[in-house]
């Protein structure tokens, strides 16, 4: 099964917890702290692998969690750091955040990664918190949640020269003709619905890879018929060889769709649009007019195309096609990536949180500082609990929930921790 789409969410490991302990040993009797830090907890990684070709694993799996670290412990020893999880995915998979859009990463080589979430780092053990106006913190921060998102991954096939062209005008045939791969070929449309790569050797060292595509319908720049899954696969080939019936037994013209095609290619992507391209003029054995073939390689030449008759069953017009398919593989030069060097400043906001309300009436503080300190204290422990309050009292949060409104008794919510506001 041929999966080219997948989203699955992930969750980096929460940090270890630090340690609170002190320093118990005969003829000391006043230790100091000596908790130590929690370990970092595992980095989720997206590993490009060859061996790999779909996406179907991530249809029956669809979550990933990272392990914790370990928590700190006594004498000043750091707890051990979580093995980050490695996720392996197919060559050419494009890495989405799903809440921005933003494009994360393109894994294109062999062994190829990327961190998607990072651990969260180990909380600080006591020992951290010991100054000379408080020789004994019992305080100790928690570990940092690691981070969390939901992804969208994208399979865009890699390939040297993609085959392009309606359905059922021969792409299969070629493919199949030229190299080892067996795709599925009848007297049908659509009999490729998924992409079929096969090595094409020239001569002794000498070999470039060839996709054969879903063929491509007029709208398909709209989604009609299997538009996007195409247009998504040609993108990374270098160079199309553009397959068109000259046989005349659909009533087809040949000139015609060409045109529609591309139209179609430049309404997708204006780069996919510039991408050179061969003709092939395929089952020239079954022209059912004479005319037919010297009226259409003589418009393409004059349009400045390269022209190859060909019959895909026989082979005859092939290895011309291949040979020159593989000059231009062997001499393509990637276009540089425009650069925008745009600089834009933005008015730093004058707090890093949020207050909203929720649908039960509480109201919410959103913020990565402020949710990432709440996470990270022990509130249940006395010192902790006033250090907390002193930052609460730093970052002016009484006077900020009152303007929203917040009244004696109302609920305040932080991250999955929740409070209950006194006006004093």
């Amino acid at each position: 099964m041929f999966i080219d789409r997948a989203r699955i969410f992930v969750k980096a490991g929460d940090g270890g917890n630090g340690m609170s302990s002190f320093r118990r040993e005969k003829y000391v009797p006043n230790g100091g702290p000596n908790g130590g830090d929690g370990g970092k907890g595992a980095d989720i990684i997206l590993k490009a692998d060859r061996n790999i070709n779909t996406l179907v694993d991530f249809r029956y799996k669809r979550q990933f969690k990272g392990p914790a670290g370990e928590g700190g412990q006594s004498s000043n020893k750091y707890g051990r750091g979580a093995d980050n999880m490695i996720i392996p995915v197919p060559l050419g998979t494009t890495v989405k955040d799903e809440e921005s859009g933003k494009l994360m990463a393109d894994l294109v080589e062999d062994g190829q990664t990327y961190v998607v979430a990072k651990g969260g780092r180990g909380g600080r053990g006591n020992a951290h918190f010991h100054t000379s106006a408080n020789r004994a913190p019992t305080f100790a921060e928690k570990g940092e949640p690691g981070e969390e998102r939901w992804l969208q991954l994208e399979l865009k096939v890699l390939a040297d020269v993609g085959l392009l062209g309606y359905p059922s005008v021969g792409k299969s045939s070629i493919i199949r003709k030229v190299s080892s791969a067996k795709p599925e070929v009848a007297a049908y449309h659509f009999t490729t619905l998924t992409p079929v790569l096969g090595v094409v050797s020239v001569a002794e060292g000498q070999s470039f890879v060839m996709a054969d595509i879903p063929g491509l319908i007029e709208g398909a720049s709209e989604g009609v018929g299997l538009g996007h899954s195409f247009l998504r696969h040609v993108e990374r080939s270098n160079i199309l060889i553009h397959v068109l019936d000259v046989s005349g037994m659909e009533g087809r013209d040949p000139i015609e769709d060409f045109h529609t095609i591309n139209k179609e290619l430049a309404k997708y992507s204006e780069k996919l649009s510039k991408k050179p391209q061969l003709i092939a003029l395929n089952k020239i054995d079954m022209l059912q007019d004479e005319e037919t073939l010297p009226r259409v390689t003589k418009y393409f030449k004059d349009q400045g195309y390269e022209v190859f008759p060909v019959n895909a069953l026989t082979g005859e017009g092939l290895p011309d096609l291949v040979n020159r398919a593989w000059y231009y593989v062997e001499n393509y030069v990637p276009e540089p990536e425009a650069v925008d060097d745009t600089v834009i400043y933005e008015a730093k906001p004058d707090t890093d949180f949020t207050i909203t309300r929720g649908d039960d009436a509480s109201f919410i503080i959103s913020g990565a500082r402020i949710e990432k300190l709440v996470a990270m204290t022990n509130l249940e422990d006395e010192q902790g609990l006033r250090r907390f309050q002193k930052i609460w009292s730093y970052m002016d949060l009484d006077r900020r929930l009152k303007e929203r409104g917040c009244k004696d008794g109302d609920e305040v919510v932080i991250g999955e921790q929740r409070f209950t506001f006194h006006d004093l």
